[in-house]
C-alpha cells in the first residue's frame, strides 16, 4: 500500500487533506444525506495509533447510494506488518439484511508462520479479534457475520528456495448503532478496526492490560512492501 496521504494517527488532526467531494460519495453526482456526511466526517477525524497509515481509497460503487472507503497499513518503517481495507455503505431507505442503514465491510489481511496457519483455532481466534475489538471500544451493533480463511502457498522449480508461505485474511461485516442524529460512531468504529489490525499484525495492545482479545504468538515477520 502506498503512503497515507492525510495520514489519520495521534500526531495529526486527520484527515484534513482529503479531497472527496458530495459527488465522490455517492452514485450519479447526487449530494449525500447528512447522516451519511456525518459519518464520513468522523471517520476523516479519527485519531489512531501512530504506526497505522490510513489513506481513502475508491469505493465500491454497486453495493449501496452511498458509499465510502479507506485502506490502511501496519507499518514499521518501510515495512508492512498487515493491511486491510474497511468500506462504509449507507442506504438512506434501510437494507433487510443489515437490518439499518449503515454497514461496515471489511478485509484485513497478513502473513503467519506456515505452523501457525494449521493451528485448528485459529479461526476462532481470529474472529475473538474483531468481536473483541468492538467490545473492548464498548460500540453496540448487529448482524455480523464474516469469514476466516487460512491460505499457504509452497514453491517449486526456480522458486523452490523461497520458504513456505502462509496468509491470514478476515473478512467481516456488520451493522452499527445510529446515533440520535441517524449516524453511526464511525470514529469508534475505525479505532476498533484499527485495534484488530493491529491485533493482527502482532502489535502489543493499545491500552496497557487490555485482555479483551486472544493473542496468538509466533506471527511471521515484516514483510516488505
Amino acid at each position: 500500500m502506498a503512503a497515507a496521504q492525510g495520514r489519520l494517527s495521534d500526531g495529526t488532526g486527520g484527515m484534513d487533506e482529503a479531497k472527496d467531494t458530495d459527488a465522490d460519495l455517492g452514485l450519479g453526482g447526487t449530494a449525500p444525506p447528512l447522516p451519511f456526511r456525518t459519518a464520513v466526517d468522523a471517520l476523516r477525524g479519527a485519531r489512531l495509533r501512530p504506526q497505522i497509515e490510513v489513506e481513502t481509497t475508491p469505493a465500491p460503487k454497486r453495493l449501496a447510494p452511498y458509499a465510502y472507503a479507506l485502506e490502511a497499513a501496519v507499518v514499521d518503517g518501510d515495512e508492512d506488518l498487515a493491511d486491510g481495507r474497511l468500506v462504509l455503505l449507507h442506504n438512506p431507505a434501510g437494507h433487510d439484511a443489515w437490518r439499518g442503514t449503515f454497514r461496515l465491510v471489511t478485509l484485513v489481511r497478513a502473513e503467519l508462520e506456515p505452523e501457525m496457519a494449521a493451528d485448528p483455532l485459529l479461526p476462532e481466534v481470529c474472529w475473538s479479534w474483531l468481536t473483541g475489538a468492538l467490545a473492548a471500544r464498548g460500540l453496540t451493533y448487529r448482524e455480523p457475520g464474516g469469514t476466516v480463511t487460512r491460505a499457504s502457498s509452497h514453491y517449486f522449480g526456480g522458486l523452490s528456495e523461497r520458504p513456505a508461505a502462509s496468509q491470514i485474511e478476515i473478512r467481516a461485516s456488520w451493522t452499527p448503532r445510529e446515533g440520535q442524529d441517524g449516524a453511526p460512531d464511525t470514529a469508534t468504529h475505525l479505532v476498533a478496526w484499527c485495534d484488530l489490525l493491529a491485533q493482527v499484525a502482532g502489535l502489543p495492545p493499545a491500552a496497557p492490560g487490555d485482555a479483551s482479545v486472544v493473542t496468538l504468538p509466533q506471527r511471521r515477520g515484516p514483510q516488505s512492501r
